[in-house]
């Protein structure tokens, strides 16, 4: 971990291990003394796994689109370059997004033969389970947005036929752009078609990654302070 900068004095690796482990401690010793706390932050993050599972949904509904186009494009005998890199970026958008929906939903594989011997293997096997994918997917998701990080800074770009007008880079770029310098950058871009950065698809797996670690660390607490597993199966029979 020695590539793990400080952040506020700390290593990045105390911020994203060792306080949600800590903060797991306090909600096993506190218990439900502190759910109505925590209970409006809750429905916020479920708000937040609902519209990432809507996100997921839409970029499902853009690939039909993009295989209609494509389709309509070939019987027309009009040039469409670009689909079928656009739509692998919407399939894998749409993998990550719905990454923390899914987990809320029950609908991850979930293999439970072992739970189920008895109430306190139960219990604390969940327990670990969760914890271990939570330290899992904190690692995922730091490593993708070094990812990001670094196919920025490499400039790389797509070798296929994909290309987005300028601005929508620019436009994308903004966050890491201070506030006061925003007029200009925008300003100084143009509609000029330039090939794809890598790291605007890839910022879907960076933000997906993200919110399912959070989504994980959230489950935790929930099943340190309630006592029970908040996942549930949807069954549709």
């Amino acid at each position: 971990m020695r590539d793990w900068s400080p952040v506020l004095g700390l290593p990045l690796w105390v911020w994203l291990f060792v306080f949600p482990s800590v903060f797991a401690i306090i909600c096993l010793a506190a218990g439900p003394r502190i759910e109505r706390v925590l209970r409006p932050l809750w429905r916020f993050l479920d708000g937040v796994y609902f519209a990432s599972g809507a996100l997921a949904a839409c970029f499902m509904m853009t690939i039909l689109a993009l295989i209609v186009a494509q389709m309509v494009a070939r019987w027309t005998g009009f040039a469409l370059p670009g689909t079928t890199e656009f739509a692998g970026y919407a399939m894998a958008a749409t993998s990550f997004f719905a990454l923390c929906h899914a987990l809320t939903r029950g609908a991850h594989i979930r293999v439970s033969i072992v739970l189920n011997a008895n109430r306190f293997l139960k219990r604390w096997l969940d327990v670990f389970a969760v914890f271990g994918a939570a330290v899992i997917a904190t690692y995922f998701a730091r490593y993708a947005i070094k990812t990001n990080q670094f196919s920025e800074m490499l400039n790389d770009r797509t070798q296929g036929q994909d290309q987005i007008p300028e601005w929508i880079v620019t436009l994308l770029s903004l966050p890491s752009i201070a506030v006061s310098d925003w007029g200009s950058a925008m300003a100084g871009t143009s509609s000029e078609l330039v090939y794809t950065p890598v790291w605007i698809p890839q910022l879907a797996m960076s933000i997906g990654t993200v919110l399912l670690a959070i989504a994980l660390w959230d489950t935790l607490y929930r099943m340190l302070i309630t006592g029970q597993n908040p996942i549930r199966t949807e069954a549709v029979e």
